[in-house]
């Protein structure tokens, strides 16, 4: 077989199954090109993607802004590593920093490293500047959370198919309920070793659970209130995916430390950052830190450009006004539905639960059957459908999706 022979979906299947680590379930379609929010599969057939690879394609699949900028830049130079500088990574830290109103930013590749560097300078403020004893610092994270798969993240997961066997796991950290303001402030009264509060304004891969209004705001007044690091991560609910810039700027709130991952990069590059004022980043010194992609001069005008994509085709105002959209239509369905509970979200990222059990193959059989009738979605957690379409849908279309859901559920009521 030739490298760039082309193959079917049963070829394409069968290859990433006999030479491909078993690390992922995905659904059976085998997807090679992508255009605005649909994708298509090697036979040609269209369908609209409703997951925007977890929320990584905010702007659409191969904005051309964004390509263009990546094409541009990687025919002048691709790779310096931050052993020198380079001329676009200080233009890149600048733009960013002015776009969200943080004095610095530290750059990375993947969501889960721009995790593990934000609990990294979260522990060392802890010792320098809270004055906390070294090796003592305790992060709150919050239950059934989804940060990444890296060692030290699963340590304080409570999903036993990311733990199980992964062990030894890494100390330092108090897991509460999450949206329990109560809980919160027992822990933080209760330890005066916490360095910090790690929390996702919206729990995304455990099913969209949208918390209580008021919830993120008062969890960074308590925050204030014992001298601990509130830590936003955004990778999955920022730029412009729940409505506003970021989540929690529906409560106004600003994070101590932010993460940013997925869309900061239109999904064409790996791109995430942490971004802090000076108060916190500059615990940060040379050796500390690093990673030898991280502020790439390709990354820094891929970022640019998927920011300015954002910001002036409206993918915020558009995401708020689709979102409530989306869900008064299903809300109408699940009136008279019998195999839909309810339908949560904010903005463009929105989930529905089965009225099924966990363990259960219903809304992984409705997804097959979305994918029949040209809708891609996925389930997560068994009962839960999670739709998540590319920020630069337009109302028509978003219309004819609901059509398509609503088809695809009435082949599974009773």
């Amino acid at each position: 077989m030739a490298v760039l022979e082309t193959l079917t979906s049963q070829q394409a299947i069968e290859l990433e199954n006999k030479y491909g680590a078993h690390n992922y379930h995905p659904l059976p379609v085998v997807l090679n090109k992508g255009e605005g929010v649909y994708v298509w599969d090697v036979e040609g057939k269209r369908y609209y993607d409703f997951l925007s690879a977890y929320s990584a394609v905010n702007q659409g699949h191969c904005h051309p802004k964004i390509v263009n900028a990546m094409t541009a830049q990687a025919k002048t130079l691709t790779l310096t590593s931050r052993a020198f500088y380079n001329d676009m990574l200080g233009q890149y830290e600048k733009f960013a920093c002015d776009f969200f109103e943080y004095d610095k930013l530290l750059p990375m590749n993947t969501g889960a490293e721009a995790v593990e560097t934000a609990l990294k300078i979260c522990r060392k403020w802890a010792y320098e500047v809270k004055g906390i004893d070294e090796n003592e610092a305790d992060i709150i994270v919050c239950e059934n959370n989804f940060h990444g798969r890296t060692t030290t993240i699963i340590s304080f997961s409570n999903d036993p198919v990311a733990r199980k066997n992964f062990g030894p796991y890494t100390k330092g950290f108090v897991k509460i309920e999450y949206d329990n303001l109560e809980a919160l402030e027992e822990a933080l009264k209760a330890n005066p070793n916490v360095a910090g509060f790690l929390v996702e304004p919206i729990q995304g891969e455990a099913g969209v659970y949208v918390p209580t209004e008021s919830y993120l705001a008062k969890a960074k007044a308590l925050c204030e209130k014992y001298n601990v690091l509130f830590i936003a991560d955004e990778v999955q609910t920022g730029i412009a995916r729940t409505g506003k810039l970021l989540a929690v700027d529906h409560e106004n709130v600003k994070p101590d430390i932010l993460i940013l991952g997925k869309a900061l990069s239109g999904g064409v590059y790996p791109v995430s950052a942490v971004l802090a004022n000076n108060n916190v980043m500059n615990v940060i010194k040379p050796g500390n830190h690093g990673s030898t992609f991280g502020g790439n001069p390709v990354a820094a005008a891929v970022a640019m450009a998927a920011l300015q994509v954002v910001r002036d085709e409206h993918l915020a105002e558009n995401a708020e006004t689709l979102g409530e959209l989306f869900r008064n239509k299903l809300n109408e369905y699940i009136k008279h539905s019998s195999i839909v509970k309810l339908v949560r979200g904010k903005g463009l990222l929105n989930a529905i639960v089965i009225n099924d059990d966990e363990d259960s193959d219903t809304a992984w059989n409705i997804c097959l059957a979305l994918r029949d009738n040209g809708l891609l979605a996925k389930p997560t957690h068994g009962n839960i459908i999670r739709f998540a379409p590319p920020l630069v849908m337009t109302e028509p279309q978003l219309l004819d999706c609901v059509s398509i859901i609503i088809k695809t559920l009435k082949q599974f009521e009773d």
